[in-house]
């Protein structure tokens, strides 16, 4: 991408992505697929704050103390749209992939490498980070706040893997038996007082109902107007009803001190949620197409999915870069370092979300390099990565 830069500036950068694009390339999906990224990381930095008080940093979020806030979960809390995404172009990918007789073993090992090579990169970093910290007589209280908002997000990348790993055996199989289990794991657990430990099922299950909604979208299934307004009122009143009548959280994220989260493991009303926000997709493709048909758009869309599982990976290390940072130069700030208790720390916290991106961009501009391969270059097109530039096709 620094390439690119040098030989023509934005205006040539912008040129090149295009003409490396394929005719045939469905750039809906790729829309879909930043607009999941971007929905968990502004997520993130909107409902996670650090506190720093007592000589420690421990985390909060402005749900636990400001229930009314939770709608905000509701638009931001995209991960039903990423598996459906997955689902759809996994599926795709493998078909094409067999097609051209390629084994599934390298099918996969392309798709891993993709997945993990970036998290080798942000292993290192945090661990030789939080050797010095400790070293350095930061009390483990603190280190253990700061490297649980690193390593929490990783779950995802575990069932994601998972999923992509069995996309030959899901790919026909129809949401409603993932959906069965959820439902069926869920009255035993909440409605009769089963186990606990019964919800750790709903981690493959319920992800699954997006996955392979999004199977099916790939083999042809129905994704018109018609299929999105269902899902997307059928799932939207079932969630407000197990919100309003069965005692399910109305944050559709995980909330401190909260005694059941609707993600941790997810439960019925995160996956009814997740049929609405699939539903929204499916009524968004149309409007994405005729958006991304212009080349700045698009341009920016295919940067930013060359990146993303960088983004996904750094972008709480961004928030704790901004937040150490401003708190040794300036002490505590509001929106920053306060208790997220009330309306200032509401209105200030957006005015860091900037910030939180510029420092995201600078390590994008260290890091990237370990997703996109050989050289730091763009990965190969396919069916699931954004367009190759004239640059990557000669390495």
């Amino acid at each position: 991408m620094r390439d690119l830069a040098r030989h023509g500036g934005v205006r040539e950068l912008v040129r090149r992505i295009e003409a490396a694009t394929p005719r045939h390339r469905d750039r809906a999906v790729d829309g879909l697929r930043a607009f999941a990224i971007l929905g968990v990381v502004c997520g993130h930095w909107l409902v996670t704050s650090l506190v720093a008080d007592s000589g420690t940093v421990r985390g909060a979020s402005p749900l636990q103390h400001m229930p009314a806030l939770a709608p905000v979960s509701w638009v931001f809390q995209t991960l039903a749209v990423f598996f459906l995404v997955g689902g759809q172009v996994n599926t795709k990918g493998y078909a094409a992939a067999r097609a051209r007789g390629e084994s599934y073993g390298r099918w996969l090992r392309v798709r891993m490498a993709r997945l993990f090579r970036p998290v080798a990169a942000v292993t290192v970093v945090w661990a030789v980070a939080a050797g010095v910290m400790l070293v350095s007589g930061v009390d483990e209280a603190t280190v253990r706040t700061l490297g649980k908002l690193v390593w929490s997000p990783l779950w995802f990348l575990l069932v994601f893997a998972a999923l992509t790993a069995a996309t030959p055996l899901v790919a026909r199989l129809h949401p409603v038996w993932p959906f069965a289990v959820v439902l069926h794991v869920d009255l035993l657990r909440l409605g009769l007082d089963g186990p606990a430990a019964l919800g750790w099922i709903d981690v493959p299950a319920g992800w699954l109902v997006p996955y392979c909604l999004g199977a099916a979208w790939a083999r042809g299934g129905p994704s018109d107007r018609r299929t999105g307004w269902t899902l997307l009122l059928g799932g939207g009143a079932a969630t407000a009803g197990l919100v309003s009548f069965a005692g399910y959280p109305a944050a559709m994220v995980g909330v401190p001190g909260a005694t059941l989260s609707n993600l941790d493991p997810p439960t019925l009303a995160a996956v009814t949620f997740g049929l609405a926000q699939c539903g929204a997709a499916l009524l968004l493709l149309g409007p994405l197409r005729r958006a991304l048909a212009r080349p700045a758009v698009w341009a920016a869309v295919a940067l930013l999915n060359l990146s993303a599982m960088t983004v996904f990976l750094w972008h709480q290390t961004a928030m704790i870069v901004v937040t150490s940072t401003a708190l040794f130069l300036a002490g505590p700030l509001p929106g920053l370092h306060t208790v997220p208790d009330d309306l200032r720390w509401v209105l200030a916290r957006p005015l860091w979300l900037p910030v939180f991106a510029l420092a995201l961009l600078g390590l994008r501009a260290a890091f990237g390099a370990y997703e996109q391969g050989r050289g730091g270059r763009s990965a190969v097109v396919t069916s699931s990565s954004p367009a190759r530039t004239p640059e990557s096709r000669r390495a």
